[in-house]
Order: structure tokens, then sequence, then C-alpha cells
């Protein structure tokens, strides 16, 4: 876990203790399966639920690769229609 990332996950634990938010999940696990076929897994930083039950899936980023922009767009193109997507650079 990257200093960013420990940092936000204190931000996040602050929210669930206020109430804001009801569940924090860290690498939170994704099939990315296309045409029935597994192609990888995608560990997301935090999946995190709000008080109000939205799904969200959270990623801390300090610099993105060509690797982590294709697992984004592909994790957005199967999961984005059930999961709120946020990058926090």
């Amino acid at each position: 876990m990257s200093k960013k990332e420990a940092k936000y996950a204190q931000e996040l634990d602050l929210l669930l203790k206020a109430g804001e938010i009801k569940e924090i999940v860290p690498q939170f696990k994704l099939s990315l399966d296309v045409n029935g076929k597994h192609i990888t897994n995608y560990f997301v930083d935090f999946m995190v639920i709000t008080k109000d039950g939205t799904k969200q899936l959270h990623e801390v980023k300090g610099f993105s690769t060509d690797l982590w922009r294709i697992k984004w767009l592909l994790t957005e193109a199967i999961y984005g229609n059930e999961y709120e997507m946020i990058v926090i650079k």
C-alpha cells in the first residue's frame, strides 16, 4: 500500500466512524470476464458502500500506467452499471 493509499484509507475510516459510509472493503477483487472468457482479476483499492447504499469503486493513483488504463476501462465496461467509479489523484 502506498503512502497516498494509506492516507486515503484513514480518510475513509473517519467517514465510516462518522456514519457517512456503511462499509469499506480494501483490495476488492473483481473478475474481468469478456464473452464468457476470464481475462484477468483486478483488485481495486477500495469498494465503498455509502449510507444510501450506493456501491463505489475507489482507485488511488499517483500515476497511470498503460496496463492500469486498460484494466480500468475493462472494469468500467463490465461493472459501470453496478458501481460508481472514482479515481483519486
